[in-house]
């Protein structure tokens, strides 16, 4: 049976969340008895507006913005709710346009660590990822500017296996349904759905679409 190479557009706040994507479609395309292959559209670009402007095709496109819901200061809360109204205003210039969310809460880094440990607890600030970043992948960053250099990240993705991918959307489902259990607010604003508690987030949903479509999730169990 012919494959299908799927093709997925992203969206992304910094470097380290395109030298992810961009792992996760060579580790993809490379996993034996895949059922189909993908590529991935991705650019960096905090305004998702100014992005679906300079898209010029005219099919259904499909965009996951990756960001951080970096705490819960004004400052911050502000900057999540404008970049949603940015989105839906992508949605709405004359194209067919749709966008997803993907979000962390506090950071990107915590889907990095769900690839290898659990990380269920909240946490007061993002610069505490440090060390559930070093203790997973066996490192000894002094700081998270460390960590995000090219080629130190790039070091912690040769550590990562298609199977940590998979076990990556499962501990985010179990984070999320935990929250749902505790009784937390699912706020919706605009279509897109996200909770204010630290830990939650999105990113995976969009993920596991792709290991599905890829078939990645049969090769990887």
């Amino acid at each position: 049976m012919r494959k299908i190479n799927y093709t997925y557009h992203f969206t992304v706040e910094g470097e380290t969340e395109k030298w992810y994507f961009e792992w996760l479609q060579r580790a993809i395309n490379s996993t034996a008895d895949i059922l189909n292959t993908t590529k991935f559209n991705c650019h960096i670009q905090r305004d998702p507006l100014k992005r679906a402007k300079q898209l010029t095709t005219l099919d259904k496109v499909e965009i996951t913005h990756i960001m951080d819901r970096e705490s819960e200061d004004k400052i911050h809360t502000d900057q999540f709710i404008t970049v949603l109204d940015r989105m839906k205003s992508a949605e709405r210039i004359g194209k067919s346009i749709e966008y997803r969310l993907g979000y962390s809460n506090f950071a990107f880094e915590l889907w990095i660590v769900l690839h290898k440990v659990d990380c269920n607890g909240p946490l007061n600030n993002r610069y505490q990822y440090l060390q559930p970043i070093n203790k997973a992948f066996s490192e000894q960053f002094e700081n998270l500017d460390q960590y995000k250099s090219e080629d130190n990240f790039k070091r912690v993705l040769s550590k990562l296996t298609m199977n940590d991918v998979v076990q990556a959307v499962l501990r985010s489902k179990l984070i999320m349904h935990a929250n749902q259990e505790n009784g937390y607010t699912l706020h919706e604003y605009k279509r897109f759905h996200y909770y204010k508690e630290n830990p939650s987030l999105s990113i995976w949903e969009i993920v596991e679409k792709i290991l599905i479509e890829c078939g990645v999730f049969l090769s990887s169990s």
